[in-house]
């Protein structure tokens, strides 16, 4: 089963880390992003740019409005994901709770990927 991981976190957040922090943490990134790739788990992913390079597009009055910026008022933003393939949502939730942004206060989101016919809903 596929398992979107879907990375929430305060923007900037690394550039409040000391150095050894920062080097720490892409060094566990490197390291879990290594072991999925070897255990055949890891489909993809990619980071997300600054929030602020963001557009939001809702319906207003029966027409589209865009607006600056992420699609919501809070303290943490969508950053990023990774794509994995794997045994039960349980490993998948144990590969989030692995994820190194979760230490520095960052949420990851676990969501199964819906096959074509929905079942998954």
């Amino acid at each position: 089963m596929k398992y979107m991981l879907l990375i929430h976190n305060r923007p900037g957040f690394v550039d409040d880390l000391t150095e050894e922090e920062r080097t720490a943490l892409f060094a566990d990134v490197d390291q879990i992003m290594g072991e999925l790739t070897r255990s055949g788990e890891f489909v993809g992913g990619q980071a997300l740019a600054d929030p602020s390079t963001a557009r939001t597009v809702r319906g207003v009055d029966g027409r589209p409005a865009v607006t600056d910026g992420p699609f919501a008022e809070s303290k943490e933003q969508f950053a990023g994901y990774v794509e994995v393939d794997c045994e039960s949502v349980e490993r998948a939730v144990e590969i989030a709770a692995s994820w190194p942004d979760v230490r520095f206060g960052g949420a990851m989101e676990v969501r199964a990927v819906m096959h074509d016919g929905g079942a998954e809903m």
